[in-house]
């Protein structure tokens, strides 16, 4: 499921106008404080120099502020970009086993389903139909899949996902790569040129 542009769940906007209001009174604060220095710039005082750091502080600060919301920004878009990738690729992914292992229509919903982890029961009822039929039509899935449970069903579309995963990228401190990259099954797409 793709999000519209510029959607904000609610705490995300929350915070983002929590910023806005704060980045405002640090402009006005910034503001009062160089309109005072300015005016006391003919009878230059300790308490002028004071303020005169403390603006210049203010700004410094509010400078930092706003680089490291752009910052954030920039991170947010960029995870939001990926993470809508990740969804398609398993969307993608889930639609390329359906349509190999010949599920109907009927069929493709329960499994979805059941791969998101609804229960028989909850199946059933979101299709309006008897627990007995979901049972029946899990057993033509698992049967059409080559496997003999959920759990199985799952894993068979996760490991596509991660076959392309480079293993070395991740620690696994005790792990013999060989004997992993040998491993059918073991979806860490290591092919025996990549060890090192």
């Amino acid at each position: 499921m793709t999000r519209p542009s510029g959607f904000f769940p609610g705490s995300l906007m929350s915070r983002h106008s929590r910023f806005l209001v704060s980045a405002a009174l640090q402009v006005a604060c910034g503001l009062v404080f160089s309109f005072d220095v300015v005016s006391e710039w003919h009878k230059f005082t300790t308490h002028t120099w004071v303020e005169a750091v403390g603006v210049v502080a203010l700004v410094f600060g509010a400078g930092l502020s706003l680089r490291e919301y752009y910052t954030l920004l920039q991170r947010n878009s960029r995870v939001e970009k990926s993470l809508n990738a990740a969804t398609g690729a398993f969307q993608e992914t889930i639609e390329q086993h359906f349509e190999s292992w010949g599920l109907s229509t009927a069929e493709r919903d329960v499994a979805l389903l059941s791969i998101k982890g609804s229960s028989i029961s909850e199946i059933a009822k979101m299709r309006a139909t008897r627990e007995g039929t979901i049972k029946a039509q899990n057993a033509g899935i698992y049967k059409k899949a080559g496997v003999s449970s959920r759990a199985e069903l799952i894993s068979l579309v996760i490991e596509d996902l991660v076959s392309g995963l480079d293993a070395r990228a991740y620690d696994f401190p005790d792990a013999d790569m060989e004997t992993l990259a040998r491993k059918p099954g073991s979806g860490l797409g290591l092919r025996r040129s990549q060890i090192s």
